[in-house]
């Protein structure tokens, strides 16, 4: 029985995978709170949508994969903010135009060359296939946004509850503002080889999401987040080895069952309060 249990542990390429979702979990769980509070969720969508055509021409260039995916993220948020500062239209509708055309422009350019890398894999990951190389590259990344989180949270918090204070106070919120985006746009890239774009926005949008179901506090929102991250990420890999499932939609799925049930509890408690 226990051997069956443990059974996941005794391969390399699970090892490995247990190894660099933990690694994304922690940096993706924490920049979740900021976003889910600052409204940002679709700008993460919008930022792992827009990296497609980036690795697609850093292919065609020979570049590694990172450097075109990072300044394709970083092209689609600056672009985001310029049309916000210059027109009439909403942010969220800007972002929905912005990533949906360049993510169409990397479709396109991805059906004209002839690639080594399945598009399923930029989709969705391919973290059961994963080497040592990408583990140490996706660490690297993971502690610099952990670190530039954790030294610059109390700056975070204001920009994302009172912007105005912040910057009546001295905070550059402008430069907090855009350098948020190039942490997200840089997150996105250490996760995309492993989990795909897919698994890359429910990592970024469901750890802040549940754990403001349950926290009033910015402190204990991002513990619950980091600990909802973690144990969904671990769960989803286990499970997916005995159901035979892709790890990365599992994990999701696991996300999403959290959430729901966090939604009825904190419903629940609310009704119950009400009678």
């Amino acid at each position: 029985m226990l051997e069956t249990l443990f059974s996941p542990f005794q391969f390399l390429f699970m090892q490995q995978a247990f190894i660099i979702v933990l690694l994304l979990a922690m940096p993706t769980s924490l920049l979740s709170c900021f976003l889910v509070l600052k409204g940002w969720s679709l700008m993460s969508d919008a930022v792992a949508h827009a990296v497609l055509p980036g690795v697609v021409l850093a292919y065609i260039i020979g570049l590694p994969f990172v450097i075109g995916a990072f300044f394709a993220g970083i092209s689609c948020a600056l672009l985001t903010g310029y049309l916000k500062e210059n027109s009439r239209v909403k942010e969220d509708t800007i972002m929905g135009i912005v990533f949906s055309g360049m993510f169409a422009i990397g479709i396109i350019l991805y059906t004209k060359i002839h690639s080594d890398v399945h598009l399923d894999h930029i989709l969705f990951g391919h973290m059961l296939g994963i080497s040592w190389g990408d583990i140490f590259e996706t660490a690297v990344i993971s502690i610099s946004v952990i670190i530039l989180i954790i030294f610059f949270w109390r700056d975070l918090t204001l920009f994302v509850f009172d912007p105005q204070q912040a910057h009546a106070i001295g905070i550059p919120t402008r430069l907090i503002h855009y350098g948020l985006l190039v942490v997200l746009s840089l997150t996105i890239v250490g996760a995309l080889k492993a989990v795909g774009i897919i698994l890359t926005i429910a990592m970024l949008i469901a750890p802040g999401a549940i754990a403001f179901l349950f926290t009033k506090q910015i402190k204990s929102m991002m513990l619950v987040a980091l600990a909802v991250g973690l144990g969904s990420s671990v769960t989803g890999i286990y499970l997916s080895f005995f159901f035979d499932s892709a790890p990365a939609p599992t994990i999701v799925l696991t996300m999403t069952m959290l959430f729901i049930i966090g939604f009825c509890k904190t419903s629940l408690t609310k009704l119950s309060r009400g009678v």
